[in-house]
């Protein structure tokens, strides 16, 4: 709900008026469907039970897994979406299956079994006339057979408005009162082509209430304008229950309201925790790689710019106290602030970047870093190698980690169970390119330093060190750089991780 204790614009209400007195609502993900409509997207099978999973494991009310009748593949994922269902695997979220206001294609929806089936109808004048070239009284009679029909198979049934907020109102109410008469307990209300604005949505959905009680209510905002967010949470403010999103904001033109960013919108202001935000971002990436739509930096909550701040005010500023900036903590989505070095950043931003890196320098030090780094005013930024750099030609130590010049590895041996160490590490320490022979606890027994001119020579090493009787098994490791120095500096030498295998 609204926060008890209002500060700057808080105090002035929600997105379409005065802050309601109670809220209760719920997510639909329509990724698999309405987000499939995104032209050039086209998720296969697998790929649509691997988010529908997702989607339910972070907690959303419903899930839209597709209109069956569209193709095969969609006929598909939905059966196999509701056996999932049925198998337990998607323990929490209200499987829904759509279709259009026609027998056939309830016939084919509902055969599936799902929770519900999805019976949409345009209302508005336009769509009337144009596309289902009927009156309105026709239109009813549409609505109430069509609405009976599924409801005759024992399924829920939500009825679809479309277009509802170009229709007229009188015969909007006429469409839903009839809906809800043929057995639809729910009515979602469609922006169609996202005209509406947040002080409307909230208007229209508090007279939908006070004039047809006794139905549940959806928002289906699409985003047309940039106000799919707003109206959504405008919807809800207004007695929505459901809110249809989808991962990313995909859909038709220019999509739907984005899951991520209403999630967080209904917790921040409202203080309703609908799904589980830690999984939001997971959740984006997997729709990113299976949908080919990539992630803008500057998209809100998911995008890699949302917590890296760059202006030196705003970076002392995070630095001090984190709200400074931030709308709400990265950590309620996973997520960890961070921020840029460049001709921007200020001397408290760089302090900290080189602590972080384990670098401490005076202030004269810092301040000639500080000069060099805005000297490279062509940088979009700089890495932390590029700033150690810096701070080296500055402070004259060595500071970054130095590839070796010879090819170095750590090989973990572990020897024979009925086999003395110590004779093993004897016959090891004879090898020529074993520099180091250490006997250590633990899984294996002994660790050995090894150095070699090339690739090929450090293999015959290895090779060597498997024949030694006694050894069972090697572990490589490649060192990728080490410390030049032992002064400040930055963090122990890395290392990757090659698999000998057993001898």
């Amino acid at each position: 709900m609204a926060v008890e204790s209002c500060v700057g614009v808080s105090c002035l209400g929600g997105v379409g008026g005065e802050w309601p007195r109670s809220m209760r609502v719920g997510l639909l993900d329509s990724t698999l469907r309405e987000g499939e409509q995104t032209p050039g997207v086209s998720f296969t099978v697998e790929q649509k039970l691997e988010i529908a999973r997702l989607l339910d494991e972070i907690g959303v009310a419903m899930i839209e897994a597709g209109h069956p009748n569209v193709a095969p593949d969609v006929h598909e994922a939905v059966k196999r979406i509701i056996g999932l269902k049925r198998e337990g695997v998607i323990r929490r979220a209200e499987i829904v299956a759509h279709s259009r206001a026609v027998k056939t294609d309830i016939d084919v929806a509902a055969s599936l079994e799902p929770d519900r089936v999805a019976v949409f109808y345009g209302v508005s004048d336009i769509h009337l006339r144009y596309k289902h070239r009927k009156t309105r009284e026709e239109a009813l009679s549409v609505i109430a057979e069509m609405v009976e029909y599924a409801r005759s198979y024992g399924v829920k049934v939500r009825f679809t408005a479309e277009d509802a907020t170009r229709a007229d109102y009188g015969f909007l109410v006429e469409a839903v009162r009839t809906a809800r008469d043929a057995g639809a307990d729910r009515v979602s209300i469609a922006d169609t082509v996202g005209i509406a604005t947040p002080y409307a949505m909230r208007r229209l959905f508090e007279r939908l209430r006070r004039d047809v009680p006794g139905v549940e209510f959806d928002v289906h905002a699409h985003n047309d304008l940039g106000l799919a967010v707003a109206n959504s949470l405008a919807a809800a403010e207004g007695g929505a229950t459901i809110i249809h999103v989808t991962v990313g904001g995909l859909g038709e033109r220019a999509g739907i309201a984005p899951l991520e960013q209403v999630a967080v919108a209904l917790k921040r202001h409202y203080g309703l925790d609908v799904v589980d935000l830690r999984g939001v971002v997971r959740l984006a990436r997997l729709v990113e790689r299976y949908s080919g739509v990539p992630i803008p930096p500057t998209a809100p909550v998911v995008g890699e710019n949302v917590f890296t701040h760059k202006a030196g005010v705003h970076v002392a500023g995070v630095l001090a106290n984190p709200e400074t900036y931030e709308a709400y903590p990265p950590e309620w989505v996973g997520r960890t602030r961070d921020y840029t070095i460049d001709k921007y950043t200020g001397r408290k931003a760089l302090r900290a970047r080189l602590e972080r890196l384990g670098v401490r320098v005076s202030d004269e030090e810092l301040d000639a870093i500080l000069r060099r780094v805005k000297e490279r005013s062509e940088a979009r930024w700089l890495r932390d190698e590029d700033l150690l750099e810096i701070a080296e030609e500055v402070t004259g130590r060595a500071l970054r980690l130095r590839p070796p010049e010879h090819v170095e590895a750590l090989v973990t041996v572990r020897c024979d169970s009925n086999i003395y160490t110590t004779a093993v590490a004897r016959r090891l320490s004879l090898i020529p390119g074993v520099e180091e022979v250490i006997e250590v606890t633990g899984e294996n027994d002994i660790l050995l330093r090894v150095r070699a001119r090339n690739p090929v020579e450090l293999n015959q090493v290895i090779e060597a060190i498997r024949s030694v009787r006694g050894v069972r098994s090697t572990y490589t490791m490649l060192v990728l750089r080490r410390l030049a120095s032992s002064g400040d500096g930055a963090a122990p030498a890395a290392r990757e991780r090659g698999r000998e295998g057993k001898a």
